[in-house]
């Protein structure tokens, strides 16, 4: 019995959608199910935060504002206490509080009951979360890290300035050539990174959503509520690590480029940097 049960399950399996589908078709331009869902939550999160940015008062009120609160009065103390100057790290509070609030509700709004198998148009289910596809946080590591140079070359100078922070020995010295290529290689896999960590964390996480669900039957919501309470907090923490990491990408190039003193370490300035004073006639 048990071993029918086993062949009857593996046969049939929970049904798992990990690529997106086209659900629209608008003039040619098709519109897939993640995208759909990016646009919703993308309403909800204008309004919600349109509703609460009406609502703020200097006494602190109770309900959901005192939470959108908090959470955006911590990331704006963590993003500008990350810049060692705190005026220049200011300027970069709305856009981390921005980038953590979208993937926390895009995150957590994939949880619903209704996104996934619930509504379908034909085969395909209608809403997919938009952070379960591979390129919508591809879209949204792209969008970050072109915000990080761009900030990153303004804020040294210049391309040429800020191309110079990967080479930071003897340019004639082959070794710090290649060093500084492949810092230069490490930097252009952050997009990668932040996308594949974001995209596989939540996906995983759907599909054991959705295979305890199938194991569960008639007791689905009971069987898959622990786990749906284990990516609530997942859904929080890659929020969280997200933003940080962008964070400290922009926060170590603008630190570089405005230490006190600093000055590259090209042939010329070898000798006073090793405690040596060049010889005067």
């Amino acid at each position: 019995m048990v071993a029918s049960l086993i062949t009857k399950l593996a046969d049939a399996g929970p049904s798992v959608h990990v690529a997106p589908a086209g659900v629209i078709n608008l003039g040619g331009l098709v519109i897939t199910n993640s995208i759909l869902y990016g646009w919703i939550c993308t309403a909800v999160f204008t309004a919600l935060l349109i509703l609460v940015a009406r609502r703020l008062t200097v006494k602190p009120k109770g309900g959901i504002i005192q939470y959108i609160e908090a959470g955006a009065e911590f990331i704006t103390g963590l993003v500008v206490n990350t810049f060692d100057d705190k005026e220049r790290g200011r300027k970069y509070v709305p856009f981390f509080v921005t980038l953590f609030f979208f993937l926390l509700l895009s995150n957590w709004l994939g949880l619903l009951p209704g996104v996934g198998e619930a509504f379908h148009v034909g085969d395909t289910p209608l809403l997919r979360p938009f952070t379960a596809d591979l390129n919508g946080t591809l879209a949204v590591g792209i969008i970050t890290m072109a915000v990080v140079y761009a900030a990153s070359i303004r804020e040294s100078g210049g391309f040429i300035r800020y191309m110079r922070h990967f080479f930071v020995g003897n340019p004639l010295n082959p070794l710090y050539l290649v060093i500084g290529l492949l810092e230069m290689i490490t930097d252009l896999t952050r997009v990668l990174s932040l996308s594949l960590r974001l995209f596989l964390n939540v996906t995983i996480g759907e599909i054991i959503i959705a295979v305890f669900s199938y194991l569960g039957h008639v007791a689905a919501p009971l069987a898959a509520m622990p786990f749906t309470l284990v990516e609530l907090f997942v859904g929080a923490l890659q929020a969280y690590i997200f933003t940080v990491l962008s964070l400290m990408y922009l926060a170590i190039a603008v630190n570089h480029a405005h230490q006190p003193g600093h000055q590259d370490l090209t042939e010329e300035h070898v000798p006073e940097t090793m405690g040596l004073q060049p010889s005067k006639a």
